[in-house]
């Protein structure tokens, strides 16, 4: 089979491709290393329509690994480092035949053969098709994780000719829809990719300044750390022309105070599934959180108030799970939306909703007002079991500063009050709890089981 995508990253030659550790690595030299991959699975006999794990941290070797694999035409599912009970839960469900293993510093690898053999009815579609593939675990926050099957021909299908070469930074790994996207879209238009050893507001933001980052693609909770620390006043980040964020709602005083402290950087927001891939999205504004959805490949509609959405690069379904489309190929997002004649907002995950004696809580409105409070850092709010309403509103806070003399009760006190100013009284927190968690996971995605 034909690989386009290769045969363009080819014709980009010497420009330069990734950043990893400081180091440039040209696209001449990353083609380069998806023909020594070949020879490797060559070696190891790994064959079209196998199910492969591509375990690492994001690198040049993890890149073209990647690229080599969905040339071959295996079901590729890229994972990070996990605790080995979760590692064994992926491969399991995953029916992974091949393990590769890639070193934590990025080099070597090492391929081990599991004995299983990948039996599934999407895995038999995508042989049958010719088709390379691609495995994306949900976080799994809320339970186990499910496991998204991509055709991966359909996933390189929406990346056009060069027209735009950005500098872009690195910011969700490979197991995720973003991570993949913004490799692809990176890579397709000819830019470069921008790797940083942590997601830590400091490695960042050295990286936009060392490297002249121009493109951030993030989420509202990183963006929110990045606030806290304040190492930005540090570094000179005039680069950057575009923060994109997504993955979960984005609190509009944290959407404002980004853009006064990056008033050079255009804001958008994303909108993406790994069971649909990332729409073409256009923000009314910075400082709204208003936007238009879709375009060639995308359709949605609003039912009940509950976004469904129909893509060209769906899903096939999941492994371990039944997959939410009607007859129609609408996708339940499960997240519920108001609309402004073309313009939708996200209001969070129907199942977050809290039900207070009949009336309906969204969490990420209480959370946008409790983030007002100047000594609350982070706060997550979710829904209490009462006798009474039947459920009440928790909000558990992170608080910036508790040097000198610190009063939880008043703190409390002055909190509740200032939720009675701005809220109607069944959104009133009516238990307030203080942690010093965090309260995001490991893809920087508020976690409410966590706190």
């Amino acid at each position: 089979m034909s690989f386009s995508f290769l045969d363009r990253l080819h014709s980009f030659g010497d420009s330069e491709a990734i950043v990893f550790n400081g180091m440039r690595y040209s696209y001449a030299r990353l083609t380069a290393d998806v023909a020594e991959w070949r020879e490797f699975l060559d070696r190891e006999g790994v064959v079209r329509g196998e199910v492969v794990t591509l375990e690492g941290a994001s690198s040049p070797m993890a890149c073209a690994g990647l690229l080599a694999l969905v040339e071959r035409g295996t079901v590729v599912v890229p994972l990070t480092a996990l605790p080995a009970p979760k590692r064994a839960e992926f491969h399991e469900i995953a029916e992974a035949e091949v393990v590769i293993t890639i070193g934590a510093d990025g080099s070597g690898r090492t391929a081990e053969r599991t004995g299983r053999t990948a039996g599934h009815e999407l895995y038999r579609r995508l042989r049958e098709a010719g088709s390379p593939g691609l495995v994306l675990f949900s976080s799994g926050t809320t339970g186990r994780s499910k496991a998204t099957v991509l055709d991966f021909t359909r996933v390189l299908a929406r990346y056009g000719e060069p027209t735009r070469p950005k500098r872009t930074l690195a910011f969700l790994n490979l197991d995720h829809i973003g991570g993949i996207n913004t490799l692809l879209h990176t890579l397709s238009q000819g830019g470069t990719l921008v790797t940083v050893p942590e997601r830590s507001p400091r490695s960042v933001c050295r990286a936009i300044a060392d490297h002249r980052v121009e493109v951030l693609p993030t989420t509202p909770t990183f963006l929110n750390m990045l606030l806290i620390s304040r190492v930005s006043e540090e570094y000179d980040l005039s680069s950057l022309q575009l923060v994109t964020y997504g993955t979960e709602p984005m609190p509009l005083g944290t959407l404002q105070r980004i853009k006064q402290a990056l008033p050079h950087a255009r804001l958008k927001q994303t909108y993406g599934l790994s069971e649909l891939g990332i729409l073409p999205t256009r923000s009314k504004a910075d400082d709204t959180l208003w936007v238009k959805l879709g375009g060639p490949g995308f359709e949605y509609r609003i039912r009940d108030g509950i976004l469904w959405i129909r893509s060209e690069m769906a899903m096939l379904g999941y492994l371990n799970a039944p997959a939410p489309f009607d007859e129609e190929g609408f996708f339940n997002t499960q997240d519920a939306v108001e609309t402004d004649g073309d313009y939708v907002r996200i209001l969070g995950r129907s199942s977050e909703i809290i039900n207070v004696a009949g009336e309906k809580v969204y969490p990420s409105e209480v959370e946008n007002v409790l983030l007002e409070f100047p000594a609350i850092a982070d706060a997550t709010v979710s829904g209490r079991a009462s006798h009474v309403t039947g459920m009440v509103v928790k909000a558990v806070v992170k608080v910036t500063d508790q040097a000198g003399a610190f009063d939880p009760a008043a703190f409390v006190r002055e909190v509740r009050a200032h939720c009675r100013r701005r809220l109607e009284p069944y959104k009133v927190p009516a238990v307030i709890e203080i942690s010093e968690a965090d309260h995001h996971n490991d893809r920087f995605k508020k976690s409410r089981s966590l706190v």
